[in-house]
């Protein structure tokens, strides 16, 4: 998939699947993210949205973690599936 279909992480719904292309940030953040698991190729599932949409509940490397929506928008990738399409 291109870099012009990527799309940000913050756009991914509760019950899909994204696989992670690329992380747009620097520093302190991009680091945090990283020695998260949002790493290039990592998938992520996309758990559910607080009731203001803010943060957002990610399962990556078997671990929740909740990123608020500016965090989750520098993070690109794609969609790979819904709940109940993923196996494994």
């Amino acid at each position: 998939m291109g870099e012009s279909t990527a799309i940000p992480l913050a756009e991914a719904k509760p019950g899909q699947f994204f696989r992670i292309h690329r992380l747009s940030l620097d520093g302190t953040m991009r680091r945090r993210l990283l020695d998260l698991g949002f790493i290039p190729g990592a998938e992520v599932k996309v758990l559910q949205k607080s009731p203001l949409g803010d943060p957002m509940a990610f399962l990556v490397a078997n671990t929740t973690i909740a990123l608020r929506k500016e965090e989750s928008a520098q993070i690109y990738g794609e969609i790979i599936g819904e709940r109940g399409d993923h196996h494994g």
